[in-house]
């Protein structure tokens, strides 16, 4: 009886260990991914808000406006988002008769992202049915296309505030742990060069001279990065760049010339946000025909405003750069061909 008593105390023990042993683990794992999902997103996302819709009930009719701005209240106090600008944003889509609301779609979400720097769109809509009010919140990753969902539910005389606090809350995670599905992978300068690099092929590669003129408004523009990054991708994928001011235009096939400038967008924290555009066309120097035409807009974020902005113009260059290269190949290709006939 005692030796029984004994070895069931043994494994008493043996439970007890191993339990705190799997419980110390699963705490840790639980951490683990807690820090995995909070490292997701390292800097602040530029998100846009745009105007919930009302959607049924009599007394609704104002409550869309109420929670975008209260939305927008509870989100730009989160230090993992960065809220577009409501008055620039107004303006942007006015400027381009964009009237967009909960009804939002994908593609119109992308034109936005492209005007304003906005990489994840919040839209969506409040729904009453009868006594009920239901808040749904559309998220939408600009460069992904990629929708998810947010809602809370409550009834039509609950506190507002507190349910926009709560939709606020759970759209802050969305973004926070899905933001792989919502913005695009970050593509390293390594990769984009060996993509380019296979677009390109073997084709023999022309002669090229680019001329990019940069503004920063209110600030002096020390350096082209535009320019600088443009002759840095054509040199490093084989094609022969002049320079500018020593080599002279006469000694090249194809003249890239464009115009960027950045702007300041806002402040949050420690960081400036600095929104660029470049525009770009590649020119053949004998015939003066336009081969290609480009742009992009970009933003970043960095501690200064001037790195901010040659960090945007570089983004812009080397996108542009992606897709106006290749194009030049086939130029060449078009024009030895018709030769040949």
């Amino acid at each position: 009886m005692t030796v029984l008593r004994s070895a069931s105390r043994r494994w008493l023990m043996l439970a007890s260990i191993a339990c705190g042993i799997a419980l110390a683990l699963s705490g840790r794992s639980i951490a683990d991914d807690k820090e995995k999902s909070a490292d997701k997103v390292a800097q602040p996302v530029p998100t846009a808000i745009i105007t919930f819709q009302d959607r049924g009930g009599k007394d609704n009719k104002s409550v869309g406006a109420k929670v975008t701005d209260l939305l927008f209240a509870e989100l730009v106090a989160k230090p993992e988002m960065y809220l577009v600008d409501r008055d620039e944003l107004s303006k942007v889509l006015g400027e381009h008769e964009l009237n967009l609301s909960g009804a939002v779609n994908p593609d119109q979400a992308i034109q936005v992202g492209q005007l304003t720097g906005a990489k994840i769109i919040v839209t969506g809509s409040v729904v009453q049915v009868e006594s009920t009010q239901f808040l749904i919140a559309k998220i939408i990753g600009t460069e992904t296309t990629r929708v998810l969902g947010a809602s809370v539910k409550g009834k039509t005389d609950d506190d507002l505030g507190r349910m926009v606090e709560k939709l606020a809350n759970e759209i802050a995670e969305t973004i926070s742990t899905k933001s792989d599905q919502l913005i695009a992978k970050t593509v390293t300068k390594e990769d984009r060069l060996t993509a380019l690099q296979k677009k390109l092929g073997d084709k023999k590669r022309p002669s090229v001279v680019a001329s990019v003129k940069e503004r920063h408004v209110s600030q002096i523009v020390i350096d082209p990065a535009a320019q600088t990054e443009l002759e840095w991708y054509a040199k490093e994928t084989g094609f022969t760049v002049v320079d500018h001011f020593e080599g002279g235009k006469s000694n090249a096939d194809i003249l890239l010339i464009g115009e960027g400038f950045s702007e300041f967008g806002g402040k949050f924290g420690n960081l400036v946000s600095v929104k660029a555009r470049l525009e770009v066309k590649a020119i053949d120097r004998r015939t003066g025909r336009v081969l290609a035409v480009d742009r992009q807009t970009t933003v970043s974020l960095d501690l200064t405003e001037q790195i901010a902005g040659k960090s945007a113009l570089q983004e812009a260059a080397a996108k542009v750069a992606e897709r106006m290269l290749p194009k030049l190949l086939n130029q060449e290709g078009d024009k030895k061909g018709k030769g040949k006939k």
